[in-house]
């Protein structure tokens, strides 16, 4: 059931995310709009839609969710992947998606940190080669 259903997920994704899809969606707001004066812009002719759009978007959030979920669990393993293949790189941030909240900032801030220093080696870098506005200093 659980492959039936990824499949199914996909293939809604897919067909739901194509440019027919949305004329389609186009196609059906504008006849309901121009169906308001014949039913006399009713509470029927806005539960109408209002019911639609609600049914629709309920399904939709399960099938989003659904691919979401699987994507990104395959670019987790990618990453993964690279990082126990590069020599340098910190194998133990592989599975980081997993740490608690506290142990992320800890390391969005070492990585903040990082870039900056980086930033500012590179722009050192750079200003030694080049004049205020970016052209290359004759040496």
């Amino acid at each position: 059931m659980r492959e039936a259903f990824r499949k199914f997920a996909h293939q809604a994704a897919v067909a739901v995310g194509s440019s027919p899809a949305f004329l389609i969606a186009l196609a059906a707001v504008l006849t309901w709009i121009a169906t308001g004066p014949l039913f006399g812009y009713s509470d029927s002719w806005q539960l109408v839609i209002n019911t639609g759009t609600t049914i629709v978007t309920f399904l939709m959030v399960f099938l989003i969710q659904a691919t979401q979920n699987r994507d990104s669990a395959a670019i987790h393993l990618k990453l993964d992947e690279l990082l126990r293949a590069i020599t340098k790189a910190r194998t133990g941030l592989v599975g980081l998606e997993n740490l608690p909240d506290k142990e992320l900032e800890e390391l969005q801030n070492e990585f903040a940190a990082l870039q900056e220093k980086y930033a500012a080696r590179l722009k050192a870098g750079l200003d030694k080669h080049h004049d205020r506005n970016g052209a290359k200093r004759r040496q």
